[in-house]
């Protein structure tokens, strides 16, 4: 019985979802946009919004928080020198998923996750 479970396990182990989030999320970091499936990018829409929540105060405490998911030390330094501050007046909705059709080997569907401006 799944009562009380949140999320979407994503046929993956709690470990391997957490890499898989990361890494998502280092890539839209350093991208602005990628293209995943649906069901990923709903997953991976609460995660980083958590990660620019922190970036947007920017203490050293956030940093070192969000520094346990974004490991390159560059892509941490993007997201608190120019994506936090870049929302630091709205208060939440820093992303967007727009649905782009199915993927051609699978027919899974495919959607487009990317920093508002």
């Amino acid at each position: 019985m799944r009562h009380r479970k949140v999320g979407r396990s994503l046929k993956r182990t709690s470990e391997q979802k957490l890499a898989l989030m990361r890494g998502l999320a280092m890539a839209l970091i350093e991208r602005g946009a990628i293209e995943t499936t649906e069901a990923r990018a709903k997953e991976l829409r609460p995660f980083v919004e958590k990660l620019i929540t922190k970036a947007r105060s920017g203490t050293l405490h956030d940093r070192r928080l969000a520094g346990r998911h974004v490991h390159v030390r560059g892509l941490n330094d993007k997201l608190f020198t120019e994506v936090g501050p870049k929302f630091a007046t709205r208060a939440g909705g820093y992303t967007r998923i727009l649905k782009t059709g199915h993927r051609k080997g699978d027919g899974a569907e495919m959607a487009r996750i990317e920093l508002v401006d």
